[in-house]
């Protein structure tokens, strides 16, 4: 447990942490027959709010990468301590991953091996280690060869029974090598079909954490000169509307699509990404209007922590059965919660979304007392 650095980036923890609200309040309905529509993924190509959360995270831990070597480097760290440390982190975000998928029947035989959390662990993993490895430059070229690489995998390589170039959820090479390698080690949400975090489409969520890896660099090159103005926040925002026009553009040729992470998908995350971390900047860091964005800043500093507690916590409610009438039937708690509690008063829907906010709102007030007590978890 340690007191964030002086030096941070307070828009970043802000932009980190409005990823992971996010993510709870999409993965916590209070009935999943019950969701606005833009707090749903994308039924297979295009994009909505929602499919915005997870690359937004991946985009802040390349920006995080930059800071933290950066500031390890300075305090005399060598490039064996930096590896030792990503090596480290990554299989402990891994593990905690394997734990959630395995809970609470911890049944290895059927646990899914990649989800969330791996794809951080790979991620942070590969990104890392070509940091270390490579100049700049080899970086931005390994960057850019895995987006057009996986664009010419995905739309050339033949799937048996399909062809190639087929992008439909069964028919798609990720998908078909997903099932080769991970077998029943798969999402069940795919019905053993695809996986929304498999291998292969791994490759372009790398690109997405390097983007924000070169956004980390100029801002600190930036603060270095003492260009914290207005200045970089044009910049960044400029570029992020290019890569949305960029995105859409290719979506033409290799469509938007969160499970596959296509190409395309990450130009066009990356694009609103650089626009929201800019506006923020200039919110949080260029004008030191902070107090609106302590709920983010304060979700930002545990952000693996809390994204584990409430997954944990959501699959036990779920697990807990009580009873639901007087003929003897049963439902889970977690369902009770969000009937009586919250449906009862403002409707399926609206009590769908009320019951999700009031899990941000409870999440919340935990690392609000973590946050007073200066207890942040390193992950």
């Amino acid at each position: 447990m340690t007191a964030p650095s002086p030096g941070r980036l307070a828009s970043l923890d802000a932009f980190r942490g409005l990823a992971v609200a996010g993510m709870i309040l999409v993965n916590n309905p209070g009935s999943w027959s019950h969701v606005y529509g833009p707090l749903r993924h994308a039924p297979w190509h295009g994009a909505t709010p929602t499919d915005l959360v997870f690359p937004f995270f991946l985009f802040a831990v390349g920006v995080s990468l930059s800071f933290s070597f950066s500031a390890r480097t300075a305090r005399g760290a060598t490039r064996r301590d930096l590896w030792t440390h990503v090596v480290q982190r990554a299989l402990i975000i891994y593990g905690l991953g394997l734990f959630m998928a395995a809970f609470p029947g911890f049944d290895l035989s059927t646990v899914r091996l990649v989800g969330v959390l791996a794809r951080i662990a790979l991620v942070y993993l590969v990104a890392g280690t070509l940091v270390l490895c490579l100049t700049r430059r080899a970086v931005c070229a390994v960057m850019l060869a895995l987006l057009f690489g996986y664009w010419a995998l995905m739309s050339w390589v033949p799937v048996p029974g399909f062809g190639p170039g087929d992008l439909s959820a069964e028919g798609n090479l990720a998908a078909h090598l997903d099932r080769m390698l991970l077998g029943v080690h798969m999402w069940s949400g795919g019905g053993g079909v695809y996986d929304p975090e498999g291998l292969l489409s791994t490759l372009p969520a790398v690109s997405t954490t390097l983007s924000g890896l070169f956004t980390g660099d100029y801002l600190r090159t930036r603060r270095a000169l003492g260009d914290d103005g207005l200045g970089p926040v044009r910049r960044l925002a400029v570029v992020g509307v290019a890569l949305v026009l960029a995105g859409y553009a290719w979506d033409v040729l290799f469509p938007i699509n969160k499970p596959l992470w296509t190409s395309s998908y990450v130009v066009f995350t990356t694009g609103w990404a650089l626009v929201a971390l800019a506006s923020l900047y200039w919110l949080i860091d260029v004008r030191g209007r902070r107090a609106w964005a302590k709920p983010f800043l304060v979700y930002g500093m545990n952000a693996i922590t809390v994204f584990v507690a409430s997954g944990l916590v959501a699959r036990a409610l779920a697990l807990w059965r009580v009873p639901a009438g007087p003929d003897g039937a049963t439902t889970s708690l977690y369902n009770r919660i969000y009937e009586v509690g919250f449906a009862s008063w403002a409707g399926p829907l609206n009590g769908s979304l009320a019951f999700a906010l009031a899990t941000v709102l409870l999440w919340l007030a935990v690392l609000w007392a973590m946050y007073a007590r200066r207890i942040f978890i390193k992950v």
